[in-house]
């Protein structure tokens, strides 16, 4: 289970947690943009502060938001810009959120990619257009969930033009649940409906989704044992 941390007051229950269950729970480090406010700049030094100490299996979640609030849109590129550099400083992936600012996003990632940044654009539900973006950039991958199981979710109409090679897939816990658990509280044993829908939208075996996809989970994520 990855862990994305959300702003300075999540992180010590994180850690708990994966203290608790150090073989099943990984934790990440980030500034969630929806999180990003007047205080951005102290609650990032802090943040630093925890990853210059102890390890972390990526940066995250970061990104930007425009649904709750455009009004924060320059301190959300610009944390989002610094936490980048991080992820490049220390060799981690990121997971980016992104919502209604998909645009926004890309242009960050086109000034700053390069062949050491790597990560996940998580819970995916932008078009065809905008996962070739993604996919162009080389090192990251679609993250892939419930959403894949509504009917008016879209992704159906996306997944069958990308190889399996591209995608990783997620819970969003404790959002999100997968149909027929729509609108009830996620949770990691719901995973398997996400890979089955997966299958059936690309007419493959779920074997081969299951296979595939927690290689490349394992790959963009290589210090999770």
């Amino acid at each position: 289970m990855l862990m994305p941390n959300v702003d300075i007051d999540s992180i010590i229950g994180m850690h708990e947690v994966e203290k608790k269950f150090p073989n099943h729970c990984f934790a990440m480090i980030g500034l969630h943009p929806c999180s990003v406010k007047q205080d951005w700049e102290s609650q990032l030094e802090i943040i630093k502060s925890w990853l210059d100490k102890r390890n972390y299996i990526a940066i995250g979640e970061i990104g930007i938001d425009l649904y709750w609030d455009k009004s924060t849109l320059a301190i959300q590129q610009e944390a989002f810009k610094i936490q980048i550099r991080w992820a490049k400083e220390k060799k981690l992936p990121i997971v980016i959120h992104v919502r209604e600012a998909f645009n926004e996003a890309f242009e960050i990632i086109d000034e700053l990619n390069d062949s050491g940044l790597s990560g996940v654009f998580h819970c995916f539900t932008g078009t065809k257009e905008q996962a070739h973006h993604i996919v162009s950039y080389g090192n990251f991958k679609l993250g892939i969930g419930g959403v894949a199981t509504f009917k008016n979710g879209g992704l159906d109409k996306v997944l069958p033009d990308f190889d399996l090679k591209h995608l990783v897939l997620e819970t969003d816990s404790p959002y999100l649940a997968p149909v027929p658990h729509r609108g009830k509280r996620n949770e990691s044993a719901y995973l398997r409906i996400v890979a089955e829908k997966l299958a059936e939208i690309k007419g493959i075996s779920f074997e081969e989704v299951e296979s595939v996809t927690t290689q490349n989970a394992l790959a963009l994520f290589p210090t999770v044992k």
